[in-house]
């Protein structure tokens, strides 16, 4: 069987359709936001996040809910506002303080998953929350409908606020200058990363998520020095490396998330080399 017809094959899947489809828009959604996060040096907010995402969705899962996301995006969000108003005048830093969600978030979680286990496979459970690849492939269409829509929202929130995005990640206090509500766009930047996180949970789990955020705004700042080239590159790179490394997935059995972040791995060691920044 040619490689043409085995991907005919698997698309004929509606499972392997939705896979496609999540994962375009997922990795398109952080991208954008990905570019940023990394200007801002809040690059481990992502970590912090899913991290707290796993623990509520073993929350979730404790009460046997349908619907996880009615505890799990809540959750994540405050927890992004909770991170966010951690300033300089808080008794606990930024960094330590998404240090103290993303650890304690985990070992909560897991405690929680196997204290109150409703599976008899909680090795299983917790490897697929935290790798994702085994979720993704049982979406269902009302999943990738919420998640389409979900990803239309961030998409479209980013575009409307390009300008102030753009002022409040190079110049908070020139921006509030200019009349910009840096806080404001600060705390609206933090709940849609916390939307893309919860969104990513399914396609690369909650401990390669931050993955999907990160790569392609680094691969795409070893290309461009302007951030409207930067955004539009990232956009770019991980669309490719998802549809790339759902493909490769398919044609060599392994788990979709880590394919994904793989290829995005490589895209970036490959810019590092052919473009010295």
């Amino acid at each position: 069987m040619s490689i043409i017809e085995l991907f005919k094959q698997y698309f004929s899947y509606p499972f392997v359709r939705y896979a496609f489809v999540v994962s375009v828009v997922i990795s398109l959604s952080a991208s954008l936001l990905g570019v940023t996060l990394v200007l801002k040096r809040y690059s481990f907010i992502g970590d912090g996040l899913s991290h707290v995402a796993f623990g509520a969705m073993a929350v979730a899962s404790v009460f046997k809910m349908i619907n996880n996301n009615v505890i799990v995006l809540p959750l994540t969000i405050l927890a992004a506002v909770f991170l966010l108003r951690t300033g300089k005048n808080a008794k606990i830093k930024g960094d330590a303080a998404i240090a103290v969600c993303s650890v304690g978030a985990l070992a909560v979680g897991y405690l929680i998953m196997n204290v109150f286990s409703t599976s008899a496979n909680v090795s299983g459970d917790v490897c697929s929350t935290l790798f994702g690849s085994t979720s993704l492939l049982t979406l269902t269409k009302n999943e990738v409908v919420f998640s389409v829509i979900l990803a239309i929202i961030v998409i479209s929130m980013f575009v409307f606020l390009y300008n102030k995005i753009f002022a409040v990640t190079f110049d908070e206090d020139f921006a509030n200058a200019t009349g910009v509500n840096a806080d404001r766009y600060n705390l609206i930047i933090a709940i849609l990363i916390a939307v893309v996180i919860v969104m990513g949970m399914n396609l690369v789990g909650s401990l390669l998520i931050s993955a999907l955020v990160i790569f392609p705004a680094l691969s795409a700042m070893r290309m461009f020095n302007n951030y409207k080239g930067v955004v539009i590159c990232s956009a770019l790179i991980a669309v490719i490396c998802a549809v790339v490394g759902l493909l490769l997935s398919i044609v060599l059995s392994t788990p979709v998330g880590a394919t994904i972040v793989t290829v995005d791995i490589f895209v970036f060691i490959l810019s590092c080399i052919s473009c010295r920044r």
